[in-house]
């Protein structure tokens, strides 16, 4: 299991460097700026996650993840047109959406695993771990970031997060088939926000004249 998990993650990170290239490639920015953001977008929750713990971030024992990401990013950066297909990007999205699950149950995980604000820190932890990279890559890039976008990626994570939590405190013996089973539901969930083309319903503003 650590085995398939070291090489999910692995690919969950090749696809969060290369979706967060391809979601400032309308920027202008230039292969520096690209491996930067592409870095940030593929461990910056992981290491906000580890910074709040209190604990050596996850890359400085396993520098292969940051290794992971540059390539990818480089490879992004060469490889636009390609990327961009609507078929390819599509499965990039469908990847992004896998390491989401992995990552916000690993991170939720590991808090857990610390008694770390139980049972609150644990799933903030995990969407912080999911989605803290893209975040920190919208604000650099000066883009309207996940949270602001109504893009339906942080209530699947989130929703994953606490189904997990809620398996640990009550029956912590299905702890690994419950990771298990709230991955695939965030999986499922954001898939099917991909394929319909879902949406967070917006608040109405109305102008004063």
């Amino acid at each position: 299991m650590e085995d398939l998990s070291f090489w999910i993650g692995i690919i969950a990170t090749i696809a969060f460097a290369v979706t967060g290239v391809l979601a400032i490639s309308d920027r202008g920015v230039d292969l520096f700026g690209v491996l930067v953001l592409g870095l940030i977008t593929a461990i910056g929750g992981g290491t906000l996650r580890d910074l709040i713990l209190e604990v050596p971030v996850f890359w400085a024992s396993m520098p292969i993840y940051v290794w992971v990401a540059l390539v990818a990013s480089v490879i992004a950066f060469y490889l636009e047109s390609f990327f961009t297909q609507p078929q390819i990007y599509r499965s990039m999205l469908y990847l992004d959406g896998f390491g989401a699950a992995l990552f916000g149950i690993q991170g939720a995980d590991k808090a857990w695993g610390m008694d770390f604000g139980i049972p609150i820190a644990p799933v903030i932890l995990g969407v912080i771990t999911a989605i803290g990279g893209g975040l920190i890559r919208d604000m650099i890039a000066g883009r309207r970031n996940l949270l602001m976008s109504h893009e339906l990626y942080a209530i699947p994570v989130s929703l994953g997060c606490m189904l997990y939590v809620f398996i640990l405190e009550f029956a912590p013996r299905f702890a690994a088939e419950g990771s298990i089973a709230c991955m695939l539901l965030i999986v499922g969930f954001r898939a099917a926000a991909i394929y319909w083309n879902l949406r967070v319903p917006s608040m109405f503003i109305t102008k004063k004249r």
